[in-house]
């Protein structure tokens, strides 16, 4: 059994993506790895370059930018690092996210149970997404994810990458029967940056989401909401440990604002009642 990692990053230091992180947080799990470059204003090929692992793989690429609907750039690129994995599995991490050392043994242990199904086209992962800070986790974000996808078997992206398809379905393959949810967690940092990094980040994927429908100035208007996280005082406090990878980045880091007590917080319970209780 042969494992592909594979991931499509670009602008990577511009915009605080802790690539560096995502990538060898996967290495002692595969057998190689897929990193789709997208052509960059910033020295995002040689940070890929000076992680020095001879499972690394360059797929450099030039993004079309004209695309400005539904994020189809992103799962465009994504199916290009997948279409260059040559591994009966593949183990996707994005660029903003990391794997658990302590999940190595989950992972593993899942793919060889299932390898001599084929009936199984992915696996699941529990998403921990991060807001503002590594000590603030959003529970109403999307909460789980295909992350293993069974290579050479037509799968490919949803539309903006955050999910698969698999051949001749309709919906993302999380929801269908051929998946399996796992007891692996994916830890998602995108949006633990400065308020002015974010504000950057959102105005470029909001323009390649709705770029055809809203203006420069809404755009503008949307990141800059977004980024001064108006949810943070009401996120679930985090406990537990992180990453082995991330703990540089960790010490370095602080809280973006004091938070009280969320059971005290009248907007807590006016979120209960918009989108549940998740924790």
């Amino acid at each position: 059994m042969k494992v592909s990692g594979f991931t499509f990053i670009r602008n990577a230091v511009q915009y605080d993506f802790p690539i560096v992180e995502a990538i060898t947080s996967v290495l002692p799990i595969v057998d190689e790895f897929v990193v789709n470059v997208g052509r960059s204003e910033d020295d995002t090929l040689n940070v890929i370059q000076s992680i020095g692992s001879d499972k690394i793989r360059i797929v450099e690429s030039v993004w079309d930018d004209s695309l400005r609907k539904d994020g189809r750039i992103f799962g465009i690129q994504q199916d290009v690092a997948l279409s260059h994995c040559t591994g009966d599995w593949a183990l996707l991490v994005q660029g903003d996210e990391v794997l658990h050392e302590d999940d190595y043994p989950i992972i593993q242990k899942a793919l060889r149970t299932h390898h001599d199904n084929p009936e199984v086209l992915g696996l699941v992962f529990r998403m921990v997404h991060f807001k503002g800070d590594y000590w603030s986790v959003d529970p109403w974000m999307y909460r789980k994810a295909t992350r293993i996808v069974r290579n050479h078997q037509g799968i490919h992206s949803a539309t903006d990458g955050c999910d698969f398809i698999g051949p001749g379905k309709p919906r993302m393959l999380k929801h269908e029967p051929n998946s399996r949810l796992i007891k692996a967690r994916m830890f998602h940092y995108g949006w633990v940056k400065t308020p002015k990094v974010l504000c950057q980040k959102l105005q470029y994927q909001i323009s390649r989401h709705e770029g055809d429908r809203l203006s420069g100035e809404e755009i503008d208007r949307q990141a800059a909401l977004r980024s001064e996280y108006p949810t943070y005082d009401i996120l679930k406090e985090y406990r537990e440990s992180h990453p082995s990878v991330m703990q540089r980045r960790i010490q370095c880091a602080t809280r973006i604002r004091p938070r009280k007590n969320r059971w005290l917080n009248p907007q807590f319970y006016s979120a209960i009642l918009r989108h549940g209780f998740h924790g």
